[in-house]
């Protein structure tokens, strides 16, 4: 997979299938929607791209009070990677990118730069300034630029709602084969062990509460404590990728 961290510098994609998002753990939901987006990629013979944003966009207006995430940028590439997508496009994201309309934002970015083909969007996603963007609005600007519009259903687990906010709560309690369930995959936690110990820098990365875990690490099962900020563990100097199993 290829990862474009300045949107001004794309290589030419020719009109690929494009899905837009934050992406939070890349869970179950996301899931469908990203088989959606290679499907239609598929059928229209172009690559698959998510656009996702850094710092998130909460960060970015201020309003991140009480903020946390399932995934930072690196950990959240690797999952789309696994997830088979082509290309991740990581666009800076400030206020002024904020202050688009939704016409802007397809114009300007999703038509001017990339050249998008196809377009696949959440049940209930919305964007642009004031959030005015959505499903319905993008019709008219589909016929008018050419391009394919999809829209994905909402997604359930045991008739559950399953979203990164509902898998926050449970990574937050400690209830991890729940949210692994939701997730579709282990939670991830990427950082470098020194001396047995990893460090989590980033403040807005979630981690379960103190404890121990069963883990995975590079395949090999293994048992983990959490510390604050600080995961313990066995393995050698290296930087690892550890999943709560």
């Amino acid at each position: 997979m290829r990862i474009f961290y300045d949107p001004d510098n794309i290589e030419s994609l020719g009109r690929p299938v494009v899905t837009v998002g934050s992406f939070d753990g890349v869970h179950a939901g996301h899931g469908i929607l990203l088989d959606t987006v290679k499907r239609l990629a598929a059928e229209l013979h172009e690559q698959s791209v998510v656009i996702t944003f850094e710092p998130h966009p909460r960060i970015a207006l201020g309003t991140d009070s009480g903020l946390s995430l399932l995934t930072t940028v690196g950990e959240k590439a690797m999952l789309l990677e696994r997830a088979g997508i082509d290309n991740l496009v990581v666009a800076p994201f400030d206020k002024q990118f904020a202050g688009q309309t939704y016409a802007e934002f397809i114009e300007r970015f999703m038509v001017g730069k990339l050249h998008i083909g196809g377009l696949v969007v959440g049940y209930n996603h919305r964007f642009g300034r004031d959030n005015e963007g959505n499903y319905d609005t993008l019709a008219p600007l589909a016929e008018r630029y050419g391009f394919a519009v999809r829209r994905v259903d909402q997604y359930r687990d045991d008739d559950d709602k399953v979203s990164s906010t509902v898998i926050r709560a449970l990574v937050a309690e400690g209830h991890m084969k729940r949210a692994a369930r939701m997730l579709a995959h282990p939670y991830a936690v990427a950082g470098t062990a020194v001396d047995g110990r990893i460090t989590v820098d980033n403040p807005y990365k979630l981690l379960p509460p103190a404890g121990r875990y069963d883990v995975a690490i590079g395949g090999r099962r293994t048992t983990a404590s959490v510390d604050g900020r600080v995961i313990l563990t066995d393995i050698p100097d290296s930087d690892v990728v550890i999943e709560f199993i």
